[in-house]
């Protein structure tokens, strides 16, 4: 893990046509993807490939992934379940899934443009010529410090994709290694149903307890109903990503 000091970012919304400043308190998030043997011993699985990402992850795993290394190292659980209703302990310091202000802040850097340094530098992508994910780390770091945060695997986050259109499918961010130029972008979204498993979708941790009930780093359960009720029409080839 390593500590991101607290900023803002401008967050895109295709659908909507909109933009929105989010401002960021300081968080941790992890310097690497959660590896094959990290999510292997967390859960009791075998791992084929140790050091290359964990993928092929839904949500409602991840999530549960977060939970288990919390109570690991004695932290409070970020997250409670009412079936497969989950509910974010904002004020809690366990391990979570990144919002996606949190996850784009993270990623650029500090940069303002769709790449953090030259793309064959810094992301595993289908210019590579690779079928798989490689190891993590294999690419260099952005100014952060955190590696593969653009290519590899795409990485869940906590926020809703677009509920007025797509109910409870959530995002995934970063572009993977079966993609282009134009998808391996910081501002890029994309997102599936919460048991959707897709074989290039892994996950990064984020920690940080905030002051709030129900809002936090740019997300609130209010906007999220808000957005639920704000029904429109969905450009021409803006869909999510499914397998």
């Amino acid at each position: 893990m390593t500590r991101i000091a607290g900023g803002s970012v401008i967050l895109h919304d295709a659908r909507r046509k909109a933009r929105r400043e989010v401002q960021l308190d300081p968080f941790e998030i992890g310097v690497y993807p959660v590896t094959g043997e990290q999510f292997a011993e967390m859960l009791g699985i075998s791992s084929d490939h140790p050091r290359r990402p964990a993928r092929d992850i839904s949500w409602l795993r991840a999530i549960r992934f977060c939970n288990a290394a919390s109570e690991w190292e004695g932290l409070e659980s970020a997250y409670s379940f009412d079936g497969e209703d989950v509910t974010w302990h904002v004020d809690s310091d366990g391990y979570r899934l990144p919002t996606e202000g949190e996850w784009e802040y993270a990623c650029r850097a500090g940069s303002l443009t769709p790449h953090y340094g030259p793309l064959s530098e810094i992301a595993w992508t289908s210019e590579d010529g690779v079928t798989t994910p490689q190891d993590v780390g294999g690419k260099l770091p952005n100014l952060n410090g955190l590696f593969d945060t653009l290519g590899n695997v795409w990485e869940w986050c906590w926020d809703l994709l677009d509920p007025a259109r797509y109910g409870d499918y959530r995002v995934f961010r970063g572009g993977g290694f079966a993609d282009d130029a134009w998808n391996v972008r910081a501002s890029v979204r994309r997102g599936g149903a919460p048991r959707m498993h897709h074989d290039d979708v892994g996950m990064r941790v984020a920690r940080g307890g905030f002051d709030s009930i129900d809002a936090a780093q740019g997300w609130s359960a209010a906007a999220d109903r808000e957005r639920a009720a704000a029904v429109g029409a969905t450009p021409v080839g803006w869909t999510p990503r499914q397998r």
